[in-house]
């Protein structure tokens, strides 16, 4: 079956001499993978950077339904973006991105509202004339909503502490690690919270930071069987 749609490619790898093997998340069909020959050629009709981790591509290809990759026919910039290929900051949080929605997505199946929520963090991460140190934050928690697991508000006031396993508020510590202490848990809050556009307004010094991207990717961990260690969070620490 010939399918047409947009799709944000999540990963890439080569695959013969001149060909690649790419999951890339479709807006029709959810999570595919697929098979692009000829394209690592001076003379490729689909480019090699069309294949890049979180580029937005229309595509048409032979869609065959749970039967290994199916192969592309035509790819092409759906979205061209003007600063996060040439800004290492912005670039860093792309392939963040990449990373964490390779690990923790595996739809193969339609998912409108969670094609737009990718499109417009991409979009944002492009054109943002703010600070972009929050968004990754912002992101995950975002995108936790999607895999059902996004933090609740908290049914009481005061000092709380998140307990990452289970994913509930309290005035008392579990006995445990795996959780969050009270001005951690404020400050996941309040980037929850936040619209997109503002988030940037949120103070957060950079080792918060660090520590709040360390409990999120551990309460990934602890809520999606398989989803393994990130390997980005150390370049978003050198470059953000």
């Amino acid at each position: 079956m010939l399918i047409k749609t947009r799709g944000i490619v999540f990963r890439t790898l080569k695959y013969g001499e001149t060909s690649v093997i790419t999951d890339i998340f479709t807006e029709e069909k959810g999570l595919c993978s697929f098979i692009g020959g000829g394209v690592r050629t001076a003379k490729a009709r689909m480019p090699f950077n069309l294949f890049q981790p979180m580029m937005v591509v229309d595509l048409v290809a032979y869609h065959r339904e749970g039967s290994g990759p199916s192969r592309l026919k035509e790819l092409r910039a759906a979205e061209v973006w003007t600063a996060t290929p040439f800004d290492i900051r912005r670039g860093a949080v792309a392939l963040f991105m990449a990373e964490v929605c390779r690990k923790s997505i595996q739809e193969a199946e339609e998912h409108g509202e969670l094609f737009d929520f990718l499109l417009g963090n991409l979009r944002w991460l492009d054109a943002s004339p703010h600070p972009i140190a929050n968004l990754h934050l912002h992101f995950l928690l975002g995108l936790s909503g999607f895999l059902g697991f996004q933090p609740q508000d908290p049914e009481e006031d005061g000092e709380l502490f998140f307990d990452l396993t289970d994913g509930t508020f309290s005035p008392m510590p579990a006995n445990h690690a795996f959780l969050l202490e009270p001005d951690q848990a404020r400050q996941m809050l309040e980037i929850l919270a936040a619209p997109l556009e503002l988030v940037h307004e949120i103070p957060l010094q950079r080792a918060q930071r660090k520590v709040l991207l360390n409990k999120l990717l551990q309460f990934y961990q602890l809520h999606l069987p398989g989803f393994k260690s990130v390997n980005t969070p150390e370049i978003l620490e050198m470059v953000l």
